[in-house]
Parts: C-alpha cells; sequence; structure tokens
C-alpha cells in the first residue's frame, strides 16, 4: 500500500488542522504543511498524535508526498497570501495537478485564478467551506467550483468530510465553473449577516420594548426552535441568552454593543449594486453593524436627544407571537433576495448554478442552516425558473400570513424608538416587488428634465423612448443613454 498522501493541506490554523482531522477520520491520508514549519511538530505531536497524518516541512516535501495528480488544498488568509502559495507551489506541480482554495476568496480571484493556472495545466478549485471550527472538524458545508476537471478528483474527500442531511445527502457538490463556489459562499454570509441583524433586531423589541428578562426571553428562543425558524443561530441565541456570568448575571448583557466584520458581508452588498439587484435586508445588516461600531458617538448623540425607548403596551404574548411572524418573514425575504444575487451572477456569468442543490448545501453544517432551506430546495425543484421565492406557494402562504404582524411590529418599533434596519427594509421590498406601479415615473421625469436622460411611456410599446423639453428652453436633443 502506497505511503503517499491523498490531498496535502496548507496552513494549519484552527480551520486547517480540523479539516485535517476529518479527512482523516475519513480515510484519507493528509500531508500537513504550515510555513511556519514548527507548527507541523506541534500538530503531529498534539491533536494529530495517533494519526495517519503526515508532517511535511518544505512545499517541495509536501509536492514529493502526495499521490497523482496532487491535490493540494490551501487553508490561508485570502488574498495576497493565497496567490503567494500558488506561486510557490508551481514549480513543485506537474500538468493536471489540482489546488483546491477553502478560503473565503473574493470570487473575482478564483475566476482569474481558474483561468491562470488552466493555462499552466493546473486545475484549480474555490472551495467556499462554511461552519466555523466545529463544522471543519465533523462536517462543514463545501461550495466547490472551479475547473470541473478536478471535481471527479477531489470530490470523494469533500463529500466524504461534509456535512449530511437526515437522508445521508452531502452537503457538499459541484456549484459550477470559474468562481461560483466562492460566489456562493459570499452570499452565504450575506445572509448570515442578515439574520444576525434579524435575530438581533427581535431581541431588543422583546428586551427593551416589552420588557423581558433573559430567562423569559431565553424560554421563547427556545420555543421558537420548535418552529419553522428552526435553525443553528436561533440554537445559539438560545443557548446565549441562558448563558450566566460567575456573577450569575446574563453574560450577553456585559458584552460591549459593536460588532465587527470580516468584509464578505460587504462584498455581498457591493455586487448587488454592480448586478443591480435590491439586497436592501443584507445591506442594511452590514450597515447596522457600521452604526454599531460607532460606539462613543452613539453614546454623546442619545444624549443630545435625549434618546429613549418607550414601552410598548399591550398583550405580551400576542406580541410575542408577531415579532416570530415578522422574524419568519424577513428571513425569508432575506434568502429570497440572496437567491435573485445567485441567479443574476449564474446567468451573466453563464454558470448554470442549480439553486435547488445550492439550497441543499447549506441544510446541514452551515451557518444558516435552517428547516426551510428544504423547502427552500423543494421549491426550485417545482419550478427552477422560480426568479422571487416569495412567490413559491409554500412561501407566499407564510409571507401573506405574516404581513399584517410584520406590519404592526416594524410600525411599533419606530412608533416607541427601536431601531430595525433589517425588518423594514424587507418589509419595504416585498412591497415594493409586489407593487404593479412606483413613482419611478416621477423620478424619470426628473431625471429627463435635468439631464435629457429620456423617458418610456406606458402608452407605447417598451424599448421607445422620448425626451420632453420641459421648460421650453432645454432643447429637444435627448442624451445617448438610457439607464435606470
Amino acid at each position: 500500500m502506497s505511503q503517499k498522501g491523498d490531498i496535502g493541506v496548507i496552513g494549519l490554523a484552527v480551520m486547517g488542522q480540523n479539516l485535517i482531522l476529518n479527512m482523516n477520520d475519513h480515510g484519507f491520508k493528509v500531508v500537513a504543511y504550515n510555513r511556519t514549519t514548527s507548527k507541523v511538530d506541534e500538530f503531529l505531536e498534539g491533536p494529530a498524535k495517533g494519526t495517519n497524518i503526515i508532517g511535511a516541512y518544505s512545499l517541495e516535501d509536501l509536492a514529493n508526498k502526495l499521490e497523482k495528480p496532487r491535490k493540494v488544498m490551501l487553508m490561508v488568509r485570502a488574498g495576497e497570501v493565497v496567490d503567494q502559495f500558488i506561486n510557490a507551489l508551481l514549480p513543485y506541480l506537474e500538468e493536471g495537478d489540482i489546488i483546491i482554495d477553502g478560503g473565503n476568496s473574493n470570487y473575482p480571484d478564483t475566476n482569474r485564478r481558474v483561468k491562470e493556472l488552466a493555462e499552466k495545466g493546473i486545475r484549480f478549485v474555490g472551495a467556499g467551506v462554511s461552519g466555523g471550527e466545529e463544522g471543519a472538524r465533523h462536517g462543514p458545508s463545501i461550495m466547490p467550483g472551479g475547473n470541473a476537471e478536478a471535481w471527479p478528483y477531489v470530490k470523494p474527500i469533500l463529500q466524504a468530510i461534509s456535512a449530511k442531511t437526515d437522508k445521508g445527502e452531502p452537503c457538499c457538490d459541484w456549484v459550477g465553473q470559474e468562481g461560483a463556489g466562492h460566489f456562493v459562499k459570499m452570499v452565504h454570509n450575506g445572509i448570515e449577516y442578515g439574520d444576525m441583524q434579524l435575530i438581533c433586531e427581535a431581541y431588543q423589541f422583546l428586551k427593551d420594548g416589552l420588557g423581558l428578562s433573559y430567562d423569559e426571553m431565553q424560554k421563547i428562543f427556545a420555543e421558537w426552535k420548535k418552529t419553522e425558524l428552526d435553525s443553528y443561530l436561533i440554537d445559539i441565541t438560545t443557548d446565549i441568552l441562558g448563558y450566566k456570568d460567575a456573577d450569575g448575571e446574563p453574560l450577553v448583557e456585559k458584552i460591549l454593543d459593536t460588532a465587527g466584520q470580516k468584509g464578505t458581508g460587504k462584498w455581498t452588498g457591493i455586487n448587488a449594486l454592480d448586478f443591480g439587484i435590491p439586497l436592501t435586508l443584507i445591506t442594511e445588516s452590514v450597515f447596522a453593524r457600521c452604526v454599531s461600531s460607532f460606539k462613543d458617538q452613539r453614546v454623546a448623540a442619545a444624549k443630545l436627544f435625549h434618546k429613549t425607548i418607550q414601552p410598548v403596551e399591550g398583550d405580551k404574548q400576542v406580541w410575542i407571537e408577531a415579532v416570530r411572524k415578522a422574524l419568519l418573514a424577513s428571513k425569508i425575504i432575506s434568502y429570497a433576495q440572496g437567491f435573485m444575487l445567485i441567479r443574476e451572477a449564474s446567468e451573466n456569468f453563464g454558470w448554470n448554478i442549480n439553486y435547488g442543490a445550492t439550497a441543499l448545501l447549506w441544510r446541514e453544517g452551515c451557518i444558516i442552516r435552517s428547516r426551510f432551506l428544504g423547502n427552500i430546495r423543494d421549491a426550485y425543484e417545482a419550478n427552477p425558473d422560480l426568479i422571487f421565492l416569495g412567490s413559491d406557494p409554500y412561501f407566499k402562504n407564510i409571507l401573506e400570513n405574516a404581513l399584517a404582524d410584520w406590519r404592526k411590529v416594524v410600525a411599533k418599533s419606530i412608533e416607541v424608538g427601536i431601531p430595525m434596519p433589517c425588518m423594514a427594509s424587507a418589509i419595504t421590498f416585498l412591497d415594493g416587488y409586489t407593487s404593479a406601479d412606483l413613482p419611478a415615473n416621477l423620478l424619470q421625469a426628473q431625471r429627463d428634465y435635468f439631464g435629457a436622460h429620456t423617458y418610456e411611456r406606458k402608452d407605447k410599446p417598451r424599448g421607445e423612448f422620448f425626451h420632453t423639453n420641459w421648460t421650453g428652453r432645454g432643447g429637444n436633443t435627448a442624451s445617448t443613454t438610457y439607464d435606470v
């Protein structure tokens, strides 16, 4: 039996180590390498002690210890570091070898790397990996894309180590060409931003609006786990709300209210703007983190404006159920907008992404895993051309049933002074998306008035443009570019 490795992994931070241990558990022989080679020994003598994991102490050593075609997975920081390792690896690789980038790379970088490496005979895979440290160790969601020739070689490993649904389906399948895998992972992270902010808005309504205790809120979230809201983020929120500090007080109450971010949510918003997709909820969630970071400014402004939140009056149980419905409906809008962005990118780049299969990738292992992802998969299997998830009968029914309570929660939040950017943006999006007529006719008239940008008419065929000399002084020459 060969003593050479099935796959090499570069990068021995927690994610890299856990993926290696996961691969070892599934019978694959892994060669581990880290630029600081002392970490290789620490890993082999620590977490990897007693396993079949092999250490490598240079990139040449790594390449020599791998079966051909070599498969090397990079678990390093996105950006220039990935390119540095690729360039350093190339002298030791041969035509047909495979490089897998398992980090949070920006998809244009993956597009470029797939093309450049294909010209050198190297097959490149950009694989989004979600699930954090625990997922990496016991089964993450994996979203591979890139050079399709590589898929048959890496499929057995990636699907073996991935999370599985309750039916045993791997939460890992080929997403599409070029940077499709990293694009889908980016949108996953954007939805994650939105989900987290929505839960925070529900939490603040319960705490500051209804005046509930942490024990009461913990019980509420525990009950919500039994409904359509069942998800990983609801699970951990339930745990967090019940966690007490050493003095017996809720720990979360002592955590500074300034949220960090690593950039993938921002990328999602930027791409939404570039593609012209109204990803309003996710973008608001990014801005909410930005606002949270202005802690000193917020404290000063609160004093300046004498900011207080008024108590929400009425039956608390009625309000709690209304918040649950508003949270569920808003969450559906977040996913709907995310899939609209994935569809636009897929059609723009010719990736031919399977949207139902994408939902399955997120069913287990990842941060946004939730019960209704199975319903999303069913919706796209029933109608692969589904443009707006809310049009599917299952989700349409939830949105319609939640609408009155959703409006009630958002309106009351504005009335009493509770910031609710994501729930408000979600219902505003639905109102706009389901309106046959919007006031953009006036907007287009304004554009034509000051810039001769032209407009279309309701009583004329689409694609026919008109310009009006609104003042009698502007002339009849129209702008040559019409851009909504």
